[in-house]
């Protein structure tokens, strides 16, 4: 029997909804990622980016568990000598939640130049409010 190549043509991509109220960000991310990926779909090829679209809702209400409010830092450098900066994980999720989601799904996924195209398919809101209504909207369960 033949193996089965997905080629990016024949890649059909959905919407799915994810309510982050109250649940666990890296539960939420690691959810996103699978999807993002593709490696929910029977066709999952590698290769070939062949994931879905993701839309997170109420990423300001999204909890951390343990001590990784205080703990856990954000890494940013300004491209200068001496111009790093580390954000505290409570100031970054007051300040910009979207960011906070937007990393740790980047985590999650391949490192390689796939990741940049599947990065742009996670749509990170705050409140339950989002401009794609027009689409068929599946949901993920987390």
């Amino acid at each position: 029997m033949k193996s089965f190549q997905v080629k990016p043509a024949d890649v059909v991509r959905k919407w799915y909804v994810i309510d982050g109220a109250n649940k666990i960000l890296g539960r939420i991310a690691s959810k996103a990622a699978m999807a993002i990926m593709g490696k929910t779909k029977p066709i999952y090829t590698p290769n070939v980016d062949c994931g879905d679209f993701v839309i997170v809702l109420n990423v300001d209400k999204i909890k951390l568990s343990g001590k990784k409010l205080e703990q856990k830092l954000d890494f940013t450098h300004s491209g200068y000598p001496t111009g790093d900066k580390y954000t505290p994980y409570g100031i970054l999720m007051k300040k910009n939640p979207e960011r906070a989601m937007m990393l740790a799904v980047k985590g999650m996924l391949p490192k390689n130049k796939l990741r940049d195209r599947m990065i742009k398919r996670l749509k990170p809101y705050q409140g339950d409010k989002h401009p794609h209504a027009g689409e068929k909207l599946g949901t993920i369960k987390v």
